[in-house]
């Protein structure tokens, strides 16, 4: 059995329109959502094995944010240029190329990508519209290895974003 939670990245900032998009930074909503998902994720008593997030600034920073709350070292949080604008297809990739002595992953990145791979990798017709800023889509696979997760193999667990509730 795996768990995989896909993370979007925190609200950014436009504060400067001549920033490359790849270096934008959270914006202050960014900064107090991500430690509320956290939060959210350690009620749910959530330990990940690993986390991989795209180098974007605002999405490594989100997962940094993410991670403290968990009690993971950030220092241990892998990075992965292909997650940066990935398609759901480059995703899917990734994932089935994680080493199968990680059981529970949470994968942060952005969209459009993130919400196109949620609404293929589950198991329902539920389609999701878009996956929010630091919104959290969890599946569980009912697979021994990480190579055999394929599209309608996840059953999704929850759909949590910071706007669905008041803290």
């Amino acid at each position: 059995m795996k768990t995989l939670y896909i993370v979007r990245h925190a609200k950014s900032s436009w504060a400067n329109p001549l920033q490359d998009d790849y270096d934008r930074p959270l914006n202050e909503r960014g900064k107090n959502d991500a430690p509320r998902m956290g939060k959210r994720l350690k009620e749910k008593d959530i330990h990940p094995d690993l986390i991989i997030s795209s180098p974007a600034k605002r999405a490594y920073s989100t997962a940094k944010r993410i991670a403290e709350v968990l009690k993971y070292a950030k220092e241990k949080i892998k990075t992965k240029k292909s997650l940066y604008h990935a398609d759901e297809e480059a995703i899917l990739s990734l994932i089935q190329g994680l080493k199968d002595k990680y059981n529970s992953v949470i994968l942060f990145g952005h969209n459009p990508g993130l919400t196109e791979f949620v609404n293929s990798f589950q198991d329902a017709e539920l389609d999701i519209d878009n996956v929010p800023t630091c919104g959290i889509v969890a599946f569980q696979l009912n697979i021994d290895s990480w190579k055999d997760a394929t599209w309608g193999k996840g059953k999704m667990l929850f759909f949590d974003y910071p706007k669905s509730k008041e803290d």
